[in-house]
């Protein structure tokens, strides 16, 4: 599957299928929100929540893949990433784009 954030592949044609998503909700618990909470105070990373988000845009862009496959597509165009806070400690990232298939 490829998967790009622009609108076209190089020398690909393709029909669009539809719009695809996947979407996650993740959470550290609370002894990571304590010493994160800490760390605030002297500045720098946040290497906990760093993790939390790239774990959760791998699965939200595999959800969003496997959605991509049971249309059959070849690639998903146009990826995006969006994310929000849901509650105190705890956010949702969902990846989007448009499924394809090549011609």
């Amino acid at each position: 599957m490829i998967i790009v954030n622009t609108d076209y592949i190089s020398g690909k044609e393709f029909e669009m299928l539809g719009m695809v998503k996947g979407s996650t909700i993740q959470s550290k618990n609370i002894g990571h929100d304590i010493g994160q909470g800490f760390k605030t105070l002297v500045g720098g990373e946040l290497k906990s929540y760093t993790e939390m988000m790239n774990d959760a845009r791998a699965l939200a862009t595999r959800r969003m893949v496997e959605e991509a496959e049971t249309l059959g597509a070849d690639a998903v165009v146009n990826v995006r990433f969006a994310s929000s806070a849901v509650m105190a400690g705890a956010a949702e990232v969902m990846a989007y784009g448009t499924a394809v298939k090549f011609k």
